[in-house]
């Protein structure tokens, strides 16, 4: 009789969840689910699915299979902690509501001040779909974080919290804050080929841990976004607004606004191989001197914004930027960036080391089921950053949002190499994440601009020439993260924490950090913490 009634309710299930096939849902941009991602692209590549943008719209994946996954996941179709309602009779308007709580317990010891540390964030997160064309969703959360000493070091400057904003109080008794976002989505007529987004979050261009286009490191930002599809093309269009707080002293009145407009081409070239074109604008909206709105002239959704710039004589920071990968033998992605903030052909020649010569690569490689052990993925990658890359004259112009950088957290003028390794089998994960990078940084006095920190212009540059990557006052950093996860619930990413992080830093002067953090966790949260 038991065994009768699960086969029934497994039918049951299969059946209601086959009678819909939502296009308008976003997946969410998670360090704990992409790697399902991952498992079914490298080894079931087709010509649809565009694994370089972020997020994930779900009719591009609508034709993903779980049986490629060899461990637990939070299921790409999935309807855990949900209810659809008025599915009879057909013609009437249908509404399926999903429901998940937020909980994120921390505590952890910093060996480093010899202090105890705690962690709490909760929330909710609310999905409704109508109809497989619409869908609304949102996220709230609030709580108070108390965080290693290498991290307060920058964070008690100016407040920010990487991935949530602002923050209040002190490292001593927590930091506190909250935040949102969501959107509303419209796939019309139920199709593939549009959608539309107004909302308030992220997004991420690349293959890679880093991206050196775009990265959801930097807070969430209000946009409005339109996604096409067509044959083996994908291209995204989407308007940010933004802010500067460089110089608010973490006061919202001081504020200043900025606003972007993002590009992105991308074409499976074959099942294989895919490309990708970026280009951004950032422009200033208010300063002291002028009140400024969105320029209409950044609407225009066509690539290339080189001759709109032109032909409004333009003063803005523009950028562009290419995404390549490669997968083979169903178990090797090979991925790559590069990225452009100014281009003179004739001065790269010459190498004399041009301080406007900004460019940024990557390179990296993915390897899933890794010496045929199911569940093994290893990855490594390299970053690198020159001098006064994503730098502008005017700071409020710079490539970054809310005091976090839009591309690499550390900014630029830096060569990073990163390895991973993880295994996952049934509910439980063992990760491995290194760390190495060798960054230039500025004199402790604020009188040198050598170009690693984006938030100085750079009018007040040292050199005109004679510029290298990793000038200045060459900062070795190393960081080694070993962490166990449990999932408890894999459909709503319930899981336990159990990690180690061991930070170092030193340079030419003497300094030198040893900072080792073990926290344990209980958590449900969907998002990317980056320590």
């Amino acid at each position: 009789m038991k065994k009768f009634l699960s086969l029934t309710f497994i039918l049951f299930s299969l059946l209601s969840f086959a009678q819909y096939d939502q296009m308008a849902r976003n997946a969410f941009i998670s360090g704990d689910i992409d790697p399902a991602f991952d498992y079914w692209n490298i080894s079931k590549p087709n010509l649809t699915f565009h694994s370089s943008f972020k997020p994930y719209l779900s009719s591009t994946f609508n034709n993903a299979t779980d049986s490629n996954i060899p461990f637990k996941f939070y299921a790409f179709k999935n309807f855990f902690l949900s209810k659809t309602l008025n599915e009879k009779p057909e013609k009437r308007i249908w509404y399926n509501v999903q429901l998940h709580p937020i909980l994120d317990a921390e505590i952890g010891y910093d060996g480093l001040t010899k202090k105890p540390l705690t962690d709490l964030v909760g929330g909710t997160h609310l999905k409704i779909n109508i109809n497989n064309d619409f869908t609304f969703a949102a996220t709230i959360i609030g709580g108070k974080s108390m965080l290693p000493f290498y991290m307060d070091t920058v964070l008690s400057n100016q407040k920010i919290i990487p991935t949530y904003g602002q923050a209040y109080g002190s490292n001593k008794s927590g930091y506190s804050f909250m935040d949102y976002t969501g959107y509303v989505s419209y796939s019309p007529n139920n199709n593939k080929i549009f959608n539309f987004q107004l909302g308030r979050d992220k997004h991420f261009i690349g293959d890679g841990y880093r991206s050196l286009l775009l990265s959801d490191y930097a807070p969430a930002y209000p946009y409005f976004r339109i996604n096409t599809n067509i044959w083996r093309i994908q291209y995204n269009v989407w308007y940010s607004w933004m802010y500067d707080v460089d110089n608010a002293n973490g006061f919202q009145k001081q504020f200043t606004n900025k606003f972007g407009t993002f590009h992105y081409l991308s074409y499976n070239i074959t099942k294989e191989l895919n490309v990708g074109l970026f280009e951004n604008i950032i422009f200033r909206g208010s300063d002291t001197n002028q009140t400024r709105s969105f320029d209409v002239n950044y609407l225009n959704p066509i690539i290339f914004f080189r001759p709109q710039e032109y032909s409004v004589g333009s003063p803005d920071n523009a950028g562009i930027g290419l995404n390549v990968n490669y997968k083979f033998l169903n178990h090797l992605k090979l991925y790559g960036q590069l990225s452009l903030d100014e281009f003179f052909l004739k001065e790269i020649r010459a190498r004399r080391g041009w301080w406007a010569n900004k460019q940024a690569w990557q390179l990296g490689a993915k390897y899933i089921n890794a010496f045929n052990v199911k569940g093994l993925s290893l990855q490594a990658e390299y970053n690198q950053v020159r001098p006064y890359t994503y730098t502008h004259g005017l700071v409020e112009q710079n490539y970054a949002h809310y005091g976090m950088a839009l591309a690499h957290p550390f900014g630029a003028n830096f060569k990073e190499y990163l390895g991973f390794l993880s295994y996952r089998k049934n509910n439980w994960e063992l990760n491995w994440q290194g760390m190495y990078v060798i960054v230039g940084k500025d004199s402790l006095n604020g009188k040198s601009n050598i170009g690693q920190d984006i938030f100085l212009s750079y009018t007040t540059r040292n050199n005109e020439y004679g510029n290298k990557t990793t000038q200045g006052i060459k900062t070795n950093v190393m960081q080694s993260n070993l962490k166990f996860t449990y999932y408890l619930v894999a459909d709503m990413n319930m899981r336990l924490e159990l990690g180690y992080i061991q930070r170092s830093e030193s340079n030419g002067l003497g300094y030198v950090l040893q900072n080792p953090f073990i926290y344990f966790g209980f958590k449900t949260s969907f998002w990317n913490r980056y320590r």
